[in-house]
């Protein structure tokens, strides 16, 4: 996982993590208290991706879930983010989330936002100018959002 971190982190293009990130910060990202980890595997040693699934707010925004996912640089372009991305929608939906959030999906990241809206996800929203870029300077982020159960089917809140 650290290598594929790594990789991700210096190519400074789809994550907001840089390159000098340690690998104690790292672990604390994505192995938070309130977060599910998730990797895909080949054979038993090689992992070809992985992702996390927690809440994206707490409290009252706490059924909405949200993700993160990295991609080893060897295994992009074959599936495995899409497979992923199945996983941790039907992760959310069996821990019960009632929608998914993504609240900083780089604007240039084509294959993530072919991928997420092949899934079913919108973008809702638009960060102008919000990442740096390694190559390109400042470029937009999207808020990318997808309801996981037709609202009206939704509980009703508890009072408090």
């Amino acid at each position: 996982m650290w290598t594929i971190f790594q990789a991700h982190a210096a190519e400074g293009e789809t994550y907001a993590q840089d390159a000098g990130t340690s690998r104690e910060d790292t672990y604390d990202y994505w192995f938070a208290p309130e977060a599910s980890t998730y990797v895909a595997v080949r054979g038993e040693e090689r992992i070809l991706g992985m992702y996390k699934l927690e809440p994206n707010h707490v409290g009252r925004g706490a059924h909405v879930a949200n993700a993160s996912y990295m991609v080893s640089p060897n295994a992009q372009g074959v599936g495995v983010g899409h497979l992923l991305g199945e996983h941790s929608i039907g992760e959310a939906r069996r821990k019960g989330y009632l929608a998914m959030q993504f609240n900083f999906v780089v604007s240039t990241n084509n294959p993530a936002i072919h991928l997420w809206k092949r899934l079913g996800f919108s973008i809702v929203g638009t960060l102008p100018k919000a990442y740096r870029h390694r190559r390109l300077g400042y470029v937009d982020a999207y808020v990318m959002y997808k309801l996981l159960e037709d609202p009206a089917r939704w509980p009703l809140p508890e009072e408090d």
